[in-house]
């Protein structure tokens, strides 16, 4: 696997997150405990210290997630592993020390389910990420490999987040950044043009408008109409190659946009597409039907 994830400039992964998360890690714990802790009553607050175990091969992510689960518990946690490294080993030939937690044994069991489960899905996402970027810089794209907007409903800043610790591009973040002009959209308003112009007139200046196209000539519409980023959609890797190819070079000198290609995207069928006139490469399997990462978390006797 890749080396994990490098800070960011000054800051690191966690520094992206907004103020309005943590009331997010309230919810989980709400849903997951909505009354009486039956099981709290039989342990009590007496102090006590846990080990999270990474079992299974994997990409670490989703510390801040899980410092906050127990954090509302009012518990600590020592972390003894970088976020975005690898844990397990390559072939996951031993499980591995992750993090330490302290404080009530109520507190931690309290948390325990809630915080294993968002680490197993961030790091599941993160690791899914880190190795299909690997595939297609091994085959010497050099462009974004992106996630897409099918994420879980109310999990969306976790998935996101672990798409960045593996070194994939979020993509948009949700319908407010950025104009996203599907078949649906081009249907509904009538033609390609119309549609990037009624988007144009409400978007400004900061936003990006980007069209969905299932030809080479309603790419070429889309360009002509000014969109910024034009998603090759469903074609095939042959396909692809060709008019990414073309409308770089009919467009050259006239107008600046990028080239996105997606539809079923994965690891292994992704290959043919990989091309240097594509910028974009963007896929829904880094966070779909992903596996988690194993962890553990047991208390010391």
């Amino acid at each position: 696997m890749a080396p994990p994830l490098a800070p960011v400039a000054a800051g690191a992964p966690a520094h992206l997150l907004p103020p309005s998360w943590k009331t997010q890690v309230t919810a989980w714990l709400a849903e997951d405990t909505p009354s009486f802790d039956y099981a709290g009553f039989v342990v009590g607050d007496t102090p006590r210290t846990a080990t999270l175990w990474a079992k299974a091969a994997g990409v670490l992510a989703g510390r801040p997630f899980f410092d906050e689960v127990f954090a509302q518990c009012g518990c600590a946690v020592e972390w003894h592993v970088e976020e975005g490294a690898d844990v397990a080993g390559s072939e996951g030939d031993g499980k591995v020390r992750a993090a330490t937690v302290t404080g009530p044994a109520r507190g931690i069991l309290l948390g325990e389910r809630v915080a294993l489960n968002t680490l197993a899905r961030c790091s599941g996402i993160a690791t899914r990420s880190r190795d299909l970027v690997s595939k297609v810089r091994a085959a010497g794209y050099t462009g974004a490999l992106a996630g897409t907007r099918k994420t879980t409903p109310g999990f969306r800043l976790v998935e996101k987040y672990g798409m960045l610790v593996g070194g994939a591009d979020a993509h948009r973040m949700d319908l407010s950044a950025m104009v996203m002009l599907k078949d649906n959209h081009v249907w509904s308003r009538g033609s390609i043009a119309d549609a990037v112009a009624a988007a144009r007139a409400v978007a400004g200046f900061s936003v990006k408008v980007e069209v969905e196209v299932q030809s080479e000539a309603e790419a070429d519409e889309a360009i002509a109409a000014g969109a910024d980023v034009v998603m090759l959609d469903n074609f095939t890797g042959d396909g692809v190659k060709v008019a990414a190819r073309s409308l770089k070079q009919r467009w050259s000198g006239k107008r600046q946009f990028l080239l996105e290609v997606s539809g079923g995207l994965k690891a292994d069928n992704v290959a043919p597409y990989v091309c240097q006139d594509v910028d974009i490469i963007s896929t829904s399997s880094i966070h779909q039907g992903v596996p988690h990462v194993d962890f553990s978390l047991k208390i010391e006797h």
